[in-house]
């Protein structure tokens, strides 16, 4: 399939990042960089910020301080939103708790439902147990996947005045490369980090859902040797969905976790710094000179503002790559959720029905 944020056919492309509008730098700040650095950049600006402004201002911060006292209005304002901000964390972390905690028949029907579906999983892949790796798990499902894509490829007649062979051999081809791919990226990969569910997102099983039915549902002669393999990809691109689902469920509460450490971390010196500014810096003899030119004490409530704003920021960088996540797979299956790049029909068959992956 091309890689394009669509196919010359109006098909959405396998690479998450090419599917909508998005630019890729969005992407890459929402999903694939570093967390913390991420956080930084607008503490960054907002230091740049004050001291520009302050640097610019024709009446000094020194004379405001004398007149006011602007600096312990900041630090009581910014020591209120740490503490809001840290209470958020907790609230949610109750949350995500909540979900782990249970009487012991509810306890005991979530394993029954985990075994079962493992079972199902390792029939598909033909093996005796599933892996237990996350990663492994979804490579070992991608890789069946891929491995009836190019059965289904077999069993197609090569008859190049038939529509619906010429299709299949397609939608086999696109099939396994797009598995193939995915089964690479997902090889050694550690949980917790993003890469695994990365790779995931980028096997567009929804659409390939939609594909099934409509090539199980095609005129024109299909062998039964075909209908079985595509019933056999169907099949196994119903556990594949599932499966994502309950991965990205298990990462969500990583991130929840590491976001209320890193909260943590951020809060202490946060607090520290607030309070200082309340208790010492009411007067303009606390901090005195200048550093290339730029007052001392306006650098130091650049400093104060930049580092009480960082519990905020890093609750921002966090949830920023988990509603990204969340808004590009809101439901499970074939469902349209997004339609702002795709045509308005698919020329196929002279059907007028339209899909878009999630």
């Amino acid at each position: 399939m091309s890689n394009a944020t669509e196919t010359s056919s109006g098909e959405p492309s396998d690479k998450m990042r090419e599917r909508g509008t998005t630019s890729r730098l969005k992407l890459a700040v929402y999903l694939q960089a570093n967390r913390w650095l991420v956080a930084a950049v607008p503490l960054g600006i907002v230091f740049l910020s004050v001291v520009v402004l302050g640097t610019l201002d024709p009446r000094p911060l020194t004379a405001a301080v004398n007149a006011s006292d602007p600096i312990e209005t900041l630090g009581q304002g910014l020591l209120t939103s740490i503490i809001t901000g840290v209470t958020l964390v907790v609230t949610i972390n109750q949350l995500v708790l909540s979900q782990e905690l249970g009487p012991l028949g509810d306890q005991r029907d979530r394993m029954e439902g985990e075994l079962d579906f493992r079972r199902d999983a390792a029939d598909l892949i033909d093996a005796p147990v599933a892996p237990p790796e996350p990663s492994a798990f979804l490579k070992s499902l991608t890789e069946a996947i891929g491995s009836r894509a190019r059965t289904l490829g077999e069993t197609v007649s090569d008859d190049p005045n038939s529509e619906t062979n010429s299709r299949t051999l397609e939608f086999a081809s696109e099939v396994s490369d797009n598995a193939d791919d995915v089964a690479n990226r997902l090889e050694g990969r550690q949980f917790g980090t993003f890469d695994v569910l990365s790779a995931a997102l980028d096997f567009n099983y929804s659409w390939k859902l939609y594909q099934v039915a409509r090539l199980q549902n095609a005129s024109g002669d299909i062998s039964e040797e075909t209908t079985q393999a595509l019933s056999g990809i169907h099949d196994a691109l119903e556990l594949f969905g599932p499966a994502r689902e309950h991965i990205k469920t298990l990462y969500f509460r990583w991130e929840l976790v590491n976001l209320s450490r890193s909260m943590f971390y951020a809060a202490l010196p946060a607090l520290v710094v607030s309070v200082s500014a309340i208790l010492f810096l009411n007067d303009t003899s606390s901090i005195t000179g200048t550093t290339v030119g730029i007052s001392n004490l306006l650098l130091v409530v650049g400093f104060v503002a930049a580092v009480s704003l960082a519990p905020f920021a890093i609750l921002a960088a966090y949830v920023l790559r988990i509603s990204t996540v969340a808004k590009r797979t809101l439901s499970i299956g074939p469902f349209v959720l997004r339609t702002e790049t795709r045509e308005d029909e698919l020329e196929w068959e002279g059907s007028n029905e339209v899909d878009r992956s999630d």
